[in-house]
C-alpha cells in the first residue's frame, strides 16, 4: 500500500480507499516508492484522474509522485489548487475568483499563477513544514471549507459539519456557532469560495448518502 493519499491536513497517508482526484507536488518518493519529503514544488495541483488517454505507472522512478484526494474540497483544505493543463476551465475560474476575493495582493488578471502559488504556499505551511490554520466565525464560512471540530477535520456544508474519513463522510453534526472555528482551508481559498468557486464535494460513502451539490 503506497503512501500517496492526502488528508485535509495535507498529510500523505496510506489507505485502501480510492480518490476522485489526482494531485502533484513534485517528486516526493525514492526508487523504492517510499515518500522522502512532503513537497518539492510550491505548485500543489489538483488533477483529473484521466487526461488524454495518458497512462502512468504510479510512483515510477524519477517521475512526479501521484497523490490522490477523496474530493476537491479535501484537496483545497490540504493547500492544492486546480491544474492549468488538465483542468484549464476550473483553473481559470479559480484564478478569477481568487483575484476578485484577494485584492490586497495587488495582482491583476495578467499575474502568473506562480505568484498565487507563492501566496498559497505561505498560507498552507510554516518554515518547519507544519500545517497552518486560522480562525473564523462559522457564519463567515462558505460551503466546501474544512474546519477542526473535537480534534477532527470536518467539511462544512449547508450549515452542518461532516466528519472526514479516507472512505467518505460520516453522519452530519450540528454546526457550532458560539465560538470561532479552526479552519484548515487556506484563507485566500476560503475567500475564493465566497467569491463563487464551488469545490466538488464527494459522496458520503460511509453513510451511503450523497451530499446535495
Amino acid at each position: 500500500m503506497l503512501q500517496n493519499r492526502v488528508d485535509p491536513w495535507g498529510n500523505l497517508i496510506q489507505t485502501k480507499a480510492r480518490g476522485a482526484w489526482m494531485g502533484n507536488r513534485g517528486i516526493l518518493h525514492n526508487e523504492q516508492q517510499q515518500v522522502e519529503r512532503q513537497f518539492k514544488l510550491k505548485a500543489w495541483l489538483i488533477c483529473q484522474l484521466e487526461f488524454k488517454d495518458r497512462k502512468r505507472q504510479v510512483m515510477a522512478p524519477h517521475r512526479y509522485t501521484e497523490l490522490f484526494f477523496l474530493d476537491e474540497a479535501t484537496a483545497f483544505a490540504a493547500g492544492h489548487r486546480p491544474c492549468f493543463e488538465c483542468r484549464r476551465e476550473a483553473a481559470e475560474h479559480f484564478k478569477t475568483c481568487w483575484l476578485q476575493a484577494n485584492p490586497e495582493h495587488g495582482f491583476d488578471a495578467s499575474v502568473s499563477i506562480n505568484e498565487i502559488d507563492a501566496v498559497l504556499h505561505r498560507e498552507r505551511i510554516n518554515r518547519k513544514g507544519e500545517k497552518l490554520t486560522h480562525e473564523a466565525p462559522a457564519a463567515a464560512l462558505p460551503n466546501g471549507v474544512f474546519v477542526v471540530w473535537e480534534g477532527k477535520p470536518c467539511l462544512l456544508y449547508n450549515r452542518q459539519l461532516f466528519p472526514w474519513s479516507p472512505a467518505g463522510y460520516k453522519t452530519a453534526i450540528a454546526l457550532p456557532v458560539a465560538a470561532p472555528l479552526q479552519v484548515l482551508t487556506p484563507p485566500s481559498v476560503v475567500r475564493s469560495f465566497t467569491a463563487g468557486y464551488q469545490a466538488q464535494v464527494g459522496v458520503n460513502i460511509v453513510e451511503g448518502v450523497k451530499l446535495d451539490v
